[in-house]
């Protein structure tokens, strides 16, 4: 086997879900001894890839050019067994087995944006490109039903294949150092993400700023996440919301410091309108967190019955059930202890391992 991966999402600076994705995928197919080409950016972030990995730099061209130009002939002269993509597109006139990964439908539209020329040519650009691959790969079977809908495959197309939860994420002792290198001065309610609308920061700012005085003062809201471009905004509205004094911005979390930021929160708090997964809400109830999360989407599947759900769109409901979760001590605890059993389902055989099965079997099908 020889496999050839779409790495552009591997950038410095950056934390993404997709680039997550690709690091775990790489690393359970190094431990299996295949060869991998990974094509990335020339400024790309590959630290901690597994040794052996080949990597070929993309240039700096447009995109569409690169994916069904370029792209195919770099696969053949680097005689590609199968070509994995973790987006939605890949080139649909390759000479190997394409298998693309579509982790939700945000490329078309999410709750709060809508674009109707713009979605309805990404539809139709979803639709070649996932009629044209071998397989798909959807993180939840909420993910599999979207694209069946959306996009018009069939089912035995799409297989569902969770995201890896990676290794690192277990409980760890938060340190003095980690606390004031992110501001944390007292207990705290976490979100890790980014700010964009569907992820419904504002509704979790203004359900905090509900919250009895007394709970406030206990607890900082810290909203981590290297979103620059819709964090202004945020702290506006905690400042107008007469809690700006109590929320923390610590912008990206080190890798080294992630886990025990999730292990050291009161409550971890994943409030969006929309997921094809919800990785965090993993991560942290790997740490041993308490969460609380959203009702939609692929949120309830993911976390099961691991975790306090809330209508995201009520206000008043967040702010009942933060309330819950920071003072119902015997709750919190069983929150705790039901995450990390959760969060064990996710291994690597079960996850990674599951796409490099379908992998081999679309390579075996194609031979």
């Amino acid at each position: 086997m020889r496999v050839g991966v779409d790495g552009r999402e591997l950038q410095h600076g950056v934390r993404t879900g997709i680039g997550h994705y690709v690091r775990e995928v790489l690393h359970a197919a190094s431990d299996r001894g295949w060869e991998c080409v990974v094509y990335a950016t020339s400024n790309a972030d590959l630290q901690g890839l597994p040794p052996g990995i080949i990597y070929k730099p993309v240039p700096r061209i447009w995109t569409q050019w690169w994916d069904q130009v370029r792209l195919p002939r770099q696969l053949a002269e680097d005689r590609i067994t199968v070509f994995l993509s973790p987006y939605y597109k890949g080139p649909v006139m390759a000479g190997c087995p394409v298998v693309v990964t579509i982790h939700d439908l945000f490329f078309i539209g999410y709750p709060g944006r809508r674009r109707p020329a713009y979605d309805a040519l990404m539809t139709g650009l979803g639709r070649l490109y996932a009629n044209r691959a071998s397989a798909i790969i959807a993180d939840s079977q909420y993910s599999k039903q979207s694209i069946m809908a959306q996009l018009g495959v069939c089912a035995d197309k799409v297989t569902v294949i969770p995201v890896a939860l990676g290794k690192t994420f277990s409980p760890q002792p938060l340190t003095v150092e980690a606390c004031a290198t992110y501001g944390l001065t007292s207990p705290y309610i976490l979100y890790v993400g980014n700010f964009k609308p569907h992820k419904n920061v504002p509704r979790l700012l203004e359900a905090y700023a509900a919250l009895p005085a007394s709970l406030r003062a206990i607890y900082q809201l810290v909203l981590a996440g290297s979103d620059q471009e819709h964090r202004p905004l945020l702290q506006q509205l905690a400042d107008g919301l007469g809690v700006g004094d109590r929320v923390i911005f610590p912008g990206l979390i080190a890798d080294e410091d992630l886990s025990a930021l999730y292990t050291g929160c009161a409550l971890f708090v994943l409030p969006s309108l929309y997921e094809g997964f919800g990785l965090p809400a993993l991560e942290a109830m790997a740490c041993g967190a308490a969460v609380a999360a959203a009702n939609r989407a692929a949120i309830p599947e993911v976390v099961d019955q691991a975790a306090l759900l809330f209508d995201p769109e009520q206000v008043s409901e967040i702010t009942r059930v933060l309330v819950r979760g920071l003072t119902e001590i015997g709750l919190r605890e069983q929150l705790q202890a039901k995450g990390v059993a959760r969060a064990r389902e996710f291994s690597p055989r079960h996850t990674s391992g599951l796409v490099l099965d379908l992998l081999e079997r679309v390579a075996e099908q194609a031979a």
